[in-house]
């Protein structure tokens, strides 16, 4: 596929997202649409001290109710009137004492330009289409050092979550926080978690982080994490429906538990436009899990240089002289990390067309984030 043939296929296919129509048949757009009134008029643990009803009131309950309305309306407003994509801000770099950091400063600014200029040529949307709640429903917050992560899973995300109940102080070392703790603990706080004026003021003054890795590393990583071994979710939910559909004259143990599930039939299912079961975060594009090409992140990392890029970062945002990136593997120790040796087992059994078909579906990842496609 041709650049411009990929060009005409992100215009197209990426960023579509239903718009609903009004009883008068009038569009309304998502970013305002007030399906979640509660994100507004209640009051949670995670205010931080905000009111969130965005301003007192005395008086009686019928008054109080339009200043309520007024306020609600304020923030839409304000949301309505935002230059998208944000602002990119230059990094804060007044914590960094010496000169280790020189090539992986230099890495970084190259990054954040490339993806800059890459969003402009390919991102094909200049203001969100998507529900603000879903755009920031991958994103992480740590108060404390005003951070903001968004999970890309497959990307060093448990070792991020580990690093951010350090910093927020849930732990006291990334290295004794289990598996469980990190995913199901629900410690964390994520950014769809606050209401309106939290979300605009969080992305606007605090430092924003993604990770990402090469798209066909990640799918295979993914599938030999949650295929491979023993799993009473993935299995029965999206194996039973992958084999039931893309295996002919399966066998009823396979049909039954799920387990088994080949890679060519797991990409199958990733391409097939009318899947049996839904999309998973795990891999999901990062376009659509983070949209880098409306909330500028101010630091991209990369898996590649992960141990490298996280330290750095943590320089960056004053983090504890002693905290350090851990860089154990999460689960599944003893298993070979996915790498680009392990990725060339895995696609022997795939032609070259559905390689190929694998490569567009990831095409905004691929350009977006400069990886190239040595697979193919």
């Amino acid at each position: 596929m041709t650049r411009e043939q990929i060009r005409g296929h992100i215009t197209n296919q990426n960023l579509k997202f239903h718009i609903t129509e009004d009883p008068k048949g009038k569009k309304e757009n998502l970013l305002l649409n007030s399906e979640r009134p509660m994100r507004v008029l209640t009051k949670t643990s995670h205010s931080q001290g905000e009111d969130r009803v965005l301003g007192k009131t005395t008086g009686p309950p019928t008054i109080k109710l339009i200043a309520k309305h007024q306020g609600t309306r304020t923030v839409f407003k304000k949301f309505s009137e935002m230059k998208w994509p944000l602002d990119i801000h230059p990094l804060n770099k007044s914590l960094i004492k010496d000169n280790k950091w020189k090539e992986t400063d230099v890495a970084q600014e190259k990054r954040r330009s490339f993806l800059q200029e890459s969003c402009k040529k390919y991102g094909g949307v200049s203001r969100p289409q998507s529900h603000l709640f879903h755009m920031v429903s991958r994103i992480y917050v740590e108060d404390k050092h005003k951070i903001l992560y968004c999970e890309v899973p497959k990307a060093g995300c448990s070792n991020w979550k580990r690093i951010l109940m350090v910093l927020s102080g849930l732990a006291s070392s990334a290295y004794n926080i289990s598996h469980d703790a990190v995913h199901y603990g629900k410690h964390l706080k994520k950014l769809d978690s606050f209401d309106l004026k939290g979300i605009y003021t969080r992305l606007n003054t605090y430092t924003k982080a993604v990770f990402v890795r090469d798209p066909m590393e990640r799918l295979v990583s993914a599938f030999r994490d949650k295929f491979e071994h023993p799993n009473s979710y993935y299995h029965p939910v999206f194996g039973k429906a992958i084999i039931k559909k893309y295996r002919p004259n399966a066998c009823e143990e396979a049909l039954n538990n799920g387990s088994g599930v080949k890679f060519k039939e797991f990409v199958h299912y990733l391409l097939d436009s009318h899947r049996p079961v839904g999309m998973d975060i795990h891999w999901e594009k990062v376009s659509k899990l983070c949209y880098p090409c409306l909330i500028n992140y101010d630091f991209v990392g990369k898996f590649e240089t992960l141990e490298e890029d996280a330290n750095y970062f943590l320089q960056l945002i004053g983090a504890p002289k002693e905290l350090k990136f851990p860089n154990f593997k999460d689960r599944h120790s003893s298993d070979e990390r996915t790498n680009a040796q392990v990725v060339r087992q895995y696609l022997k059994d795939l032609t070259r067309a559905e390689r190929q078909l694998i490569y567009d579906f990831y095409d905004l990842d691929y350009l977006i984030f400069n990886y190239t496609t040595p697979f193919l």
